[in-house]
């Protein structure tokens, strides 16, 4: 058990702190945020990676359509799940930048982690 703080007081034992830190606004609030962001978006990648081999497979006729030369739709929507992929991490970082600092000020209200 770790000794007692800068402060003084010793650490509540960590199952309670965590379950003090569960029970705050601020850190539901988080945890809702990050849920609202990363299940819609995990959500379109596997529908739009997946599209591809459906699409192959029951429209074969479009799919196999050229468009310039002997590209094919297929071929420019299997090169759009790159960009879509890139895309999709850019707005994680960015969301992320502000999970990072809303994480951070619940951390520095917290009495979890003793010395830190």
């Amino acid at each position: 058990m770790p000794g007692p703080s800068p402060s003084g007081s010793t650490p509540p034992p960590p199952d309670e702190g965590w379950a003090r830190l569960e029970s705050e606004p601020e850190f539901r609030a988080l945890v809702a945020a990050k849920r609202r962001f990363i299940l819609p978006a995990t959500l379109f990648f596997v529908v739009y990676y997946f599209a591809l081999p459906v699409l192959v497979g029951y429209f074969p006729g479009m799919m196999g359509r050229d468009v310039v030369g002997n590209v094919n739709v297929a071929y420019l929507f299997a090169l759009s799940q790159f960009f879509m992929a890139w895309i999709l991490m850019a707005m994680y970082v960015r969301r992320a930048r502000d999970f990072d600092a809303q994480a951070a000020k619940i951390a520095a209200g917290s009495t979890l982690g003793g010395d830190r």
